[in-house]
């Protein structure tokens, strides 16, 4: 098969889904070779892909391309959570100066033809200003000022400048919304795992899933494909958020907003759910994206519906109802001192409109 097929670089294969990505498109019959690169090697088995040892923020990163006869990059290594990487100064190093490092290896690549970039919707931002669907063309109403979501505003900056650099070479731009399913980790399947939900009094928001089989698929349908482009990549419809607590029979809190921003913070410093500000901010309003390009141009339709992600990723959780009282007391005694009452005075409406347990 050498020389008869695609030779495909993934990014960021220590991490799970880059490693079943490099997986699934080393599936594909028209790919020759895939090789993994990451820092770390990855914990599960790799199957038919190379792993190479690599630092993509290390310039040596274009000697990996120029000595694989690399014509594809698939970059995955983008990293939504700074507890993962060590810290938030971490994070946005492996981000931001790891995909201009990736880019400039990139651009020194004659034989590329092809980059597939997974970004994520989070780049639209959430806000009350929001439009009920985002389509590519639109710009966040409120750009990001920190965290995760200004780091993919910037790299998505540079892959722009890379494309009118490199008109030669096709770039898929792949928004994801948050992929879920049974064994993600991610903020929101973390937040979702609480015995308890807090949400924010007076705000239902609205939710999008991509599964990540869906997401697995997308990849390796753009790596097959010469499409180039930026498409928002979700499952079909809509879930709200009190919706999503009621299929999972988990209690929710209604809380202040600045309570619920102190709840996380300690939440994030137990290391049990990572809430950033622009997960509160999701959190309150939500997202909604359009993706009719993705159907249309792409021509990729995922297999699971938002709602039938959701249902997927739930299925394994055990149901916590039974035990909210004892869950709220532990939350209110480790809570810092605030003004907010005792979270057992308001959770009323738990998940079918009345108090459990």
């Amino acid at each position: 098969m050498a020389g008869a097929g695609k030779v495909v670089l993934v990014t960021g294969v220590s991490r799970d889904l880059g490693r079943k990505a490099a997986r699934a498109i080393a599936a594909d019959p028209g790919v020759a070779r895939v090789i993994g690169v990451d820092v770390v090697p990855p914990r599960g088995d790799m199957g038919e892909v190379s792993f190479v040892r690599a630092d993509i923020r290390n310039p040596v990163i274009a000697k990996v391309i120029a000595k694989e006869d690399v014509d594809t990059v698939v970059h995955m290594s983008v990293i939504s959570t700074p507890g993962s990487a060590g810290g938030r100064n971490t994070m946005k190093e492996l981000n931001v100066i790891g995909t201009m490092q990736l880019l400039a290896a990139c651009q020194k690549a004659p034989g590329l033809r092809h980059l597939v970039v997974k970004s994520t919707t989070t780049v639209y931002g959430a806000s009350n200003r929001d439009p009920a669907m985002f389509t590519e063309d639109m710009e966040p109403r409120r750009a990001p000022r920190a965290g995760y979501a200004k780091d993919v505003a910037e790299i998505e900056g540079y892959v722009r400048g890379f494309a009118r650099r490199r008109p030669d070479v096709r770039v898929t731009l792949l928004r994801a919304a948050n992929v879920i399913g049974p064994h993600v980790s991610s903020p929101m399947t973390s937040y979702f795992r609480l015995p308890v939900l807090p949400v924010v009094l007076g705000f239902d928001a609205r939710l999008q899933f991509l599964h990540q089989d869906d997401l697995l698929a997308v990849l390796r349908h753009s790596v097959g494909n010469d499409i180039h482009g930026t498409f928002n990549v979700a499952g079909d419809g809509i879930l709200m958020l009190s919706q999503a607590a009621r299929r999972l029979q988990r209690p929710i809190v209604p809380m202040p907003g600045f309570a619920v921003g102190t709840l996380g913070s300690f939440l994030r410093s137990a290391r049990v759910a990572d809430f950033s500000p622009e997960q509160l901010s999701f959190l309150t309003y939500g997202r909604g994206v359009d993706t009719t390009r993705m159907r249309e141009v792409l021509g990729f339709e995922p297999r699971f519906t938002t709602a039938e992600a959701f249902a997927d990723f739930g299925r394994l959780l055990p149901v916590t109802g039974g035990r909210t009282d004892k869950v709220l007391a532990a939350v209110a005694r480790q809570l810092p001192d605030t003004d907010v009452e005792q979270p057992t005075s308001v959770v009323e409406i738990g998940t079918g409109g009345g108090r459990r347990g």
